[in-house]
């Protein structure tokens, strides 16, 4: 089947999330990246996209530039779908433009920095009848797949808590750095990374998370945040109590200063028959737990599992794979949808999970900053 050409924004040398964003297209086989935009520095640019093997006259100076030049092309030349990897207060207008022009995207999130922005791209994406993907990477994983289908079919019972966590420890050695050196790092300035830097980098994961696996919607949240050090701008660190309804609550802890810790996110779904627990830096294990029988353990690429998660693996059984693979699950999906082929519902994150987390940010940012009340989602 021809190839999805894609175009990027950021992610040039040494860009983490676009390296593992090219990894992924390559994985599923369904994109080819033909374009881009890579650096603010245009040399810099220049220098990626030849590494890359990229032809250096679709290498942009600006986006107007990609945008204006690929539209000019034929339409079985020019790309088609474009991945979004900068920082945050990037992504609205570029998704916004790229939108307006009829180009499918994939875009990091979180996917805007207010909820206005996010609501104005969902109204965009209706109008337009176009695929928005948000990488909310975990959701990719076979074993949460297989999380969310099991759930779906009862087999928990009644659920009566639901615990998520996400814990990095990477800030610490900036924090208690140089003041030059905090300065430096955009996540950390509310400019460019919006009105919080550890919920809305990294617990904004475990909430979508919590709504993808169960299906359920969190109603309020009440949270206490914490910037750690004096002169941080922003919440390194936070507890959020989550409610659904008056009988099934839950909590949400995330911190970036946790010494030690790698990637650690995990959740734990708890039912009056069963319980599910899953953790990332051990993905292919899904735990079931119950008061009346032994535990049982569930692993990618075996018959027992459902359909969604069997369609997510790569590798034969005892064939480790990880957050590249969850990555090009979810660029699979999104290619399905672009060629308006039959998808199963959660194989991508949609525009709409990007509002969920724009809503579950800025609440959480609220409840803080009016003294730790619950505040609506």
């Amino acid at each position: 089947m021809k190839k999805i050409k894609m175009g990027m924004i950021g992610g040039g040398i040494g860009a983490f999330i676009g390296d593992a964003h090219r990894r992924a297209s390559r994985i599923c086989n369904d994109f080819e990246l033909v374009c881009g935009v890579f650096d603010v520095d245009y040399e810099k640019s220049k220098e990626f996209a030849a590494k890359e093997g990229i032809d250096l006259r679709r290498c942009y100076k600006s986006v107007d530039d990609m945008i204006k030049t690929e539209l000019a092309m034929p339409a079985d030349a020019r790309m088609e779908v474009v991945a979004i990897v900068t920082p945050n207060d990037l992504h609205y207008p570029f998704a916004k433009k790229l939108l307006e022009d009829g180009f499918h995207l994939v875009c990091e999130k979180p996917m805007t920095i207010t909820v206005q922005e996010a609501l104005d791209l969902e109204m965009l994406v209706a109008k337009k009848k176009l695929t928005f993907a948000l990488t909310h990477t975990y959701t990719g994983y076979p074993m949460v797949r297989q999380m969310r289908d099991l759930i779906s079919k009862g087999v928990l019972g009644t659920i009566q808590r639901i615990d998520a966590q996400y814990y990095q420890g990477w800030i610490n050695s900036i924090i208690h750095g140089t003041g030059s050196r905090i300065t430096g790092v955009w996540r950390l300035d509310p400019q460019h990374a919006g009105a919080s830097s550890c919920m809305g980098d990294i617990g904004v994961h475990a909430f979508n998370l919590i709504e993808y696996t169960t299906g359920l919607e969190v109603r309020e949240v009440l949270s206490d945040l914490n910037p750690v050090k004096e002169g941080i701008k922003l919440d390194l660190d936070g507890t959020v109590l989550i409610r659904f309804s008056d009988k099934l609550k839950g909590v949400i802890r995330s911190s970036q200063v946790c010494a030690g810790e790698e990637n650690n996110l995990t959740i734990a779904v708890y039912g009056s028959k069963a319980s599910l627990k899953w953790g990332q830096e051990n993905p292919n294990y899904l735990y079931m737990l119950s008061d009346s029988d032994t535990i049982r353990i569930f692993k990618p690429a075996h018959g027992y599992n459902e359909k969604l998660a069997e369609e997510g693996h790569t590798m034969p059984a005892g064939h480790p794979e990880g957050i590249y693979e969850a990555l090009a699950n979810i660029y699979r999906g999104t290619a399905k949808s672009i060629r308006n082929q039959k998808f199963t519902p959660g194989e991508f994150p949609s525009v709409h999970d990007g509002v969920r987390g724009m809503k579950f940010i800025h609440a959480v940012v609220d409840s803080n900053a009016k003294g730790n009340i619950w505040i609506k989602v």
